[in-house]
Formats: structure tokens, sequence, C-alpha cells
């Protein structure tokens, strides 16, 4: 058996380990990847391998940097079966197709620039269509439900509590050369127990192998209750000021929950009255799904419901989900307070970065950051406090405030992933492999996991192969 991690080694995005049992090459992941973007376009549009000899692709959530390379991956050649949750199934139909618009939009608008300057054109890395080819391949199972996907291969989904959907990977593997059995956990991104809106991600087995993420590794978050507080504060802050609150938002997973915290703070009259905009196609194609799966909710949301104050945690009368590209456009002329949260969650792509080019240079507005923003992309640049940036080639002075609330993480922190690692049988664990996570983090998890017990940590490098 032989693994090789060919993104998330030592960064945050671009998941994809490749596994290689009983004459099967099995791809965990297949995610796009955000950084400097020099490399981001090569890397994006390149395999290590020959697409069409992977035989079966299966993912841990929907998120972008888990699936958003399958579109190019067929395109190449891939044909085989893309196993996942059918939540996962339905968030990745609106995701990926919102992804191949995006492509297409920033390369039209890029091109324009291009040509102004006597470049050549680039072409983005999969389109609409690309996308939309890649969605018959999807075959869903329940939670829970073992599926042979290869010879000698089986494999569950757990809950891991991340996402609308999300789960960690169970692979129960017979190796037939030489006549052993030996089960691999790969977890995904592992949600939190005090996550508002989802069910907490159930307990990990027994393992002999697992693949684990390490986004947060060394740090931890603060309160749910402490991160509900600090929005007040920001909300209030900024209508005093008469500005605006810019969210960059993951469209899936963090805007609902963020619209969720917003209800439950007009509910009880903690906020002023003042419109919340959710512009982003994706991310109300996704609300939707959201609304389709009351039976992943956390107990908590029936409560806020049952208590007569609304009649859903994703709407309220000061909402508006925005689809239309003029209605988008109206947001640049508003005059009085208001709350946009739109997507890409690292201000990479989409409608936020029209936002931010409108917004960032008023000091009355506030950008609030609510997810991790990982290294090299404009999130991080403007949180890490550049008094400059630039939005589509141009450079904006950051006048606006900028904050920043760490609770609303999706992912585990450093303390929850000792605790889920802890079940473990430490007499089988042969090996534990540290991705999705920057270097700090992933030493610091690792620090930790050797300390618990687990003494055989690795931090894969990109393109690094073990035979297991």
């Amino acid at each position: 058996m032989k693994l090789t991690f060919h993104g998330a080694a030592q960064e945050v995005t671009g998941s994809m380990h490749l596994l290689e049992v009983n004459g099967h090459r099995i791809l965990l992941d297949c995610g796009l990847y955000q950084g400097r973007r020099s490399d981001t376009y090569e890397r994006n549009l390149n395999f290590p391998w020959e697409p069409q000899s992977i035989d079966c692709v299966v993912l841990s959530h929907a998120h972008i940097d888990h699936t958003g390379k399958l579109p190019n991956l067929v395109k190449q050649g891939f044909g085989g079966i893309v196993w996942c949750t059918a939540a996962t199934r339905n968030l990745s139909a609106y995701m990926l197709m919102d992804s191949g618009f995006i492509q297409e939009k920033d390369v039209e608008y890029l091109n324009r620039k291009r040509s102004r300057r006597g470049e050549p054109p680039v072409e983005p890395v999969y389109t609409r269509e690309d996308a939309r080819e890649t969605l018959p391949l999807f075959v869903s199972v329940g939670e829970g439900r073992p599926v042979l996907i290869a010879d000698g291969v089986t494999l569950t989904f757990r809950n891991a509590g991340h996402i609308l959907g999300s789960a960690f990977v169970e692979l129960e593997i017979e190796e037939f050369s030489k006549g052993r059995s030996r089960r691999l956990v790969f977890s995904g991104d592992l949600g939190r127990e005090e996550i508002a809106l989802l069910r907490s991600p159930a307990v990990a087995k027994d393992a002999d192998l697992v693949i684990m993420e390490s986004t947060y590794g060394g740090r931890l978050h603060g309160q749910y209750e402490k991160a509900l507080r600090r929005l007040r504060e920001v909300v209030c802050e900024t209508a005093r000021r008469r500005g605006k609150v810019i969210i960059p938002s993951f469209a899936v997973g963090r805007t609902q929950e963020i619209v969720y915290a917003l209800n439950q703070l007009d509910a009880s009259g903690d906020i002023p009255e003042i419109p919340v905009f959710v512009d982003s196609p994706l991310a109300v194609n996704a609300t939707d799904v959201f609304r389709m799966h009351p039976e992943s909710w956390d107990t908590n949301v029936q409560t806020f419901l049952e208590d007569g104050r609304r009649r859903s945690p994703f709407d309220y009368p000061r909402i508006e989900y925005v689809r239309e590209v003029r209605r988008s456009k109206q947001l640049n002329h508003l005059a009085e307070p208001a709350i946009i949260i739109s997507a890409s969650g690292m201000a990479e792509s989409g409608r936020i970065l029209h936002h931010l080019k409108n917004n960032i240079t008023h000091p009355e507005n506030t950008v609030l950051f609510v997810s991790f923003q990982a290294q090299h992309t404009l999130g991080r640049r403007i949180l890490e406090g550049n008094e400059k940036v630039r939005i589509f080639g141009e450079e904006y002075e950051v006048r606006s405030e900028v904050a920043r609330i760490n609770g609303y993480s999706a992912h585990a922190d450093h303390a929850e992933l000792l605790q889920w690692a802890s079940h473990f049988d430490q007499d089988r664990l042969q090996k534990v492999f540290l991705v999705h996570g920057e270097p700090e983090g992933a030493g610091a998890l690792a620090k930790g996991l050797r300390e618990q017990g687990q003494c055989d940590v690795v931090v894969p490098t990109l393109h690094q192969s073990f035979e297991l």
C-alpha cells in the first residue's frame, strides 16, 4: 500500500491524497489550491499523474478546497465514481458550477486588462460546462453504510460536523499481496462541539493509519457566546459610524452560521434594525440545501425555533438573499448602514472583491473576517495589516476598520483535535499523517499528539510518498 500527499501538505488548501492498493488508485479529495496567484493557475491546471489512471475519488465534504479540482480531473480523462454523502453531492452541484462561472468571469476581467497591456489571454482552468459534465459521476452513500469501492477496499462515512454533509472517511483495506487487513481513517475537516448550527462530530473508531487535518494546530478558538457578543459589538459600532460591515465568508457553512447568529441577535433586539444582504448566488443555493436537511441541525436550533421567535434559522424580515448581478451592483450605492456577506471567504474571487474594492477605502466601514485566511491570500494580507492591497490588479488603501472573530470557525481547534485523536487505540495505531495545516500549526499538533501517546506522527511534504 502506498500513500502520496499531492495537496494540503504543510499548507491549508488543495486537499488531495493518493492511495494505491491492490492495483487500484483511490484519490481522497480533489481540492482547488488557493494561494499565490503566480502558483495557483499552474497547480490547478496540472496533475502529477494521468487523470485517467485514477479509479475513484472519495470526497470528505463539499468545500472547494476539497472538491474544486474535480472538473479539471474529468476534463483530462477521469471517468470513475466520485463517492460522497448525499448533502455533499447536492452542495457540490452548486459549488462546482459556481467555481466554473467564477473562473470564467475572473479570466474575462483579467484578459481585458492583459489586452490593454499587450499581453496574451489566459484560459480558465475549467468552465461551467466542464463542471456540469462532472456531476453525473457523483454517487452518494449514507452515513454509517459500508460500500465496496475497489477490490479489498470498503468505505464508510462518519459525521465530521464541519459543514453540511461533511464526513470523515473510514477505509477497511484488505491487502491481497500481504494477506493482511488494516483500517485507514481520513479526517477530512473536523468540526467542533460548540458549533451552533450542526451536529457534533462522531467519535472515530480504532485505526491503524490516520490522515488528520491540523488547520488550527496550536490555536484555541473563542467560545461561541463570546463570538456572538463580539459580532454584536462590531455591528453596533459600525452602525454608529453609519458604515457597512463587509464580511468575506465561505458560501457553504460559514455564511449560514453567521446568518443564524445575526438572526439570534436580531430576535433578541441586540443589534439595530439594519438590512443584511447575502450577496452570493452560491450561498443562496447552499442555504436552500441547508433548509432541506433539518436532521443535520443541532438541537439548539430546534430550541430557538420552538421558542417562537423565528420560523427558520436562515430567514428574518431584514435579510435579503441576492442572486442577480444588477442587485449586487446596487449595493455599492447604499447610503445607510448595512451588513454585506459575500464569497469567497479568503477574498480570492467572487463578488466579495467588488465589495472590498468599493468599501475598503472608507474609514466608517468594517471588514470583518470570520474564517481562516490562508497564506498569500488577499484576506490574509488585509488581516495582517497591509496598508495597501491589490484588487483586480489595482492598488487600494486600507482605511476601513479590520476586525476578526475566531469563535465561528467550523474547524476543530487544537484541544478538540487532540480529543478526537485520543479515542484511537494506541497499541493498534501505527502512524498519523498531519495535513491541511501550515507548518507551525501542524508542528504544534504533532507535538501534542506525541505527548498524548501517538508517537509516530509525520507531517508530509508536498508529493511525498510512503510505502505502508
